[in-house]
């Protein structure tokens, strides 16, 4: 699959979160070809503000493969990730992140600048379906106004 095509997996993740009245942003762990995770944000039902798609997706694939790091793994996030995320996804030494949507307001440039929060290993790409996953975005707070 290409990563166009595992990114339309997470905007249909993304899609729930919408539907639950969640921030919508979701997330594929790939690992050989192979989703091993998926998550969708459950902040609100969880009660918990760490409950990002991103962190869901890092648990899903450790309790998984029992273990705690992911380097030959890919993250498919349809928005770019936050410090938060940034700092789980550096402790798994994940080798590659996709995401959609750039986040101007809540990502991790925010903070860190041109600092790199992620493990020297990770590979970073960004902006793929952008578009789809930012009107996501945008549909989902115009709702709320």
């Amino acid at each position: 699959m290409t990563d166009e095509q595992y990114m339309q997996l997470a905007l249909a993740e993304a899609q729930k979160a919408f539907e639950n009245g969640e921030v919508p942003i979701g997330a594929i762990l790939v690992l050989n070809n192979k989703i091993i995770a998926r998550a969708h944000n459950q902040v609100e039902l969880l009660k918990d503000s760490t409950a990002h798609a991103e962190i869901l997706a890092l648990t899903g694939a450790f309790n998984f493969l029992g273990s705690k790091y992911l380097p030959e793994a890919v993250l498919y996030v349809t928005v770019e990730p936050c410090l938060m995320c940034s700092g789980a996804l550096y402790w798994s030494k994940i080798g590659k992140i996709v995401f959609g949507a750039y986040d101007d307001k809540n990502s991790y440039r925010k903070v860190a600048g041109s600092n790199n929060p992620f493990h020297p290993k990770t590979m970073v790409t960004g902006g793929i379906l952008q578009n789809e996953c930012a009107q996501l975005m945008k549909d989902f707070f115009l709702a709320r106004r």
